[in-house]
């Protein structure tokens, strides 16, 4: 077998909606306890320690995705994590602004430093152990939608988008100045590291979007188009993560917004091919196998489940392939490595 030798230029291809010679492999967030599985080696706890300690992480953080056959290192550092009172939305925590007192309190302009403050040692980590061949794809997660969730409450922004729409939209607007502050600064400090970036914000749940679409068309995506040509004018592609069923805004994301790759698919939903055939004229797609299946299905059930999505995407495009989703804990380490080892089976990286 021929040691893998990785090209970022592929995934770059997928993203820009260019069919790329090999299909890459592409996850949006792997745990690293599943990486420590799988390199039977463990470093998770070694990214807060020292120096030292951190750039071992990161040797193995990426050792493991060149391992496993990816182009790209997967690594992003969450607005949400430095802002204060944050929590509302993965920890349930009580509003840190319920009113106009309480958003003209808010600390915004500490935002961007707690964000670089706390971040700039990884990313330079990433930068000094990133192997040849290979970028790095992500860059400054959590999209403004997400942010204003975080530090308001999905439940509490829907009463204020009836009783303070003003504030309402004020939310939205305030936090897409931070978001850019930070875009900017990152861009210009570690974008080299970068061939593709990103941001996740669900905006949708199974059925539609968590918003009223013409809520998101007026608070949220003008917004996006101001990053996303921010990040086109530094010469990036743009890939939104976004869960959820958001077919109505679609066109607005691709036509206005202008990303260029979207990633997240769950079989409830519309299965991957579904995206490909609705979007990939336009749009490169990322993403392919439920996650779920990922954790209930046998190598030969998933065998066939993944030659057929790629049968059925081959020549719609550019498209890059993984979960739908991600890989988290819970995910059996045995269904990851088949999912992967299937891919690279059916792109030919296992001839003798």
């Amino acid at each position: 077998m021929q040691a893998f030798v990785p090209d970022y230029r592929h995934i770059v291809q997928a993203a820009t909606n260019q069919e790329p010679e090999r299909l890459p492999l592409y996850e949006h967030l792997i745990s690293p306890k599943i990486m420590e599985q799988v390199l039977n080696t463990e470093f998770a706890a070694l990214i807060d320690g020292n120096e030292s300690e951190r750039l071992e992480f990161f040797r193995q953080y990426c050792r493991f995705f060149q391992t496993m056959g990816y182009d790209t290192v997967s690594f992003e550092c969450c607005i949400g994590e430095v802002m204060p009172g944050s929590g509302c939305l993965g920890a349930h925590k009580e509003p840190a602004i319920r009113d106009r007192a309480d958003f003209e309190r808010y600390p915004w302009d500490e935002v961007e430093e707690r964000y670089f403050q706390k971040y700039t040692p990884y990313f330079r980590a990433l930068a000094e152990t990133m192997p040849a061949g290979m970028k790095a794809i992500g860059g400054v997660g959590n999209g403004i939608f997400e942010c204003v969730q975080d530090i308001v409450g999905f439940m509490q922004l829907c009463y204020l988008s009836v009783d303070d729409r003003q504030l309402y939209e004020d939310l939205f607007r305030r936090m897409y100045e931070v978001s850019r502050r930070i875009w900017e600064r990152f861009l210009r400090e570690f974008g080299d590291i970068y061939c593709v970036v990103r941001f996740g914000d669900d905006l949708g749940y199974k059925v539609n979007t968590l918003l009223p679409a013409e809520d998101v068309r007026q608070v949220i995506l003008p917004w996006y188009q101001q990053l996303v040509a921010l990040i086109h004018s530094r010469h990036k592609p743009f890939l939104l993560h976004s869960c959820g069923c958001i077919f109505e805004i679609m066109d607005d994301l691709i036509g206005t917004v202008k990303i260029d790759a979207k990633h997240s698919n769950e079989d409830a939903i519309a299965p991957f091919p579904v995206w490909v055939e609705k979007y990939g004229d336009r749009i490169g797609n990322f993403g392919g196998i439920d996650t779920d299946a990922v954790c209930r299905l046998s190598r030969v059930e998933m065998k066939e489940y993944i030659t057929d999505v790629i049968r059925q995407c081959r020549g719609r495009g550019g498209f890059a392939f993984g979960s739908g989703n991600s890989i988290p804990d819970y995910v059996p380490v045995e269904g990851y490595r088949n999912m992967v080892e299937i891919v690279r089976e059916l792109r030919g990286d296992f001839r003798a």
